[in-house]
């Protein structure tokens, strides 16, 4: 129990500060924000999972329940509580993350892919952390996207977007 604490204490809780398409890929991107700080993380995701994650947040009502709605109400039924999420790793330029869930006085940890992490936890309403070192490691990383600009430019443009920008992307 004490590595799990020590663990949170090293987790960065960030919000969604922006979901809109990249201009230079056409590639969606969740904008995330330390609530601490200005500081930004961008994470592209796939098409299918920006739509989620863009249903979830404007609230929009679909006819049938969407496969992260599925599993949020599987989860419900079985008692399951989704506690946070965590961005845990960044590795060969692919984000990693975890479900931190409890069933009773059972911990679960599960891995996720973030964007379906992110999706989750929209739907059931829990925090969203990065660890601290994929953040570190994410302000270091220049690759920025396939054939895009550096993380650095991204990481300038992001901080610079107000909300009449990132509407203009919106999805």
């Amino acid at each position: 129990m004490e590595a799990c604490k020590e663990r949170e204490a090293m987790d960065i809780e960030v919000r969604i500060r922006g979901l809109m398409m990249d201009p230079a890929t056409s590639m969606p991107i969740v904008v995330l924000k330390d609530v601490a700080s200005e500081t930004v993380m961008p994470i592209w995701v796939g098409i299918f999972e920006a739509n989620a994650i863009a249903i979830e947040i404007e609230k929009i009502a679909v006819p049938r329940p969407m496969t992260h709605d599925l599993a949020r109400n599987l989860m419900r039924h079985m008692n399951l509580r989704l506690e946070r999420v965590v961005i845990s790793e960044l590795k060969d330029d692919t984000f990693f993350a975890m479900l931190w869930m409890r069933q009773g006085d059972e911990p679960i940890v599960i891995d996720a892919r973030p964007s379906d992490a992110i999706a989750l936890a929209l739907r059931a309403d829990c925090p969203i952390f990065v660890a601290e070192q994929v953040m570190q490691a994410a302000k270091l990383n220049t690759s920025g996207p396939p054939e895009g600009p550096t993380g650095e430019q991204l990481r300038g443009w992001l901080e610079g977007l107000n909300d009449e920008d990132l509407g203009r992307y919106k999805m």
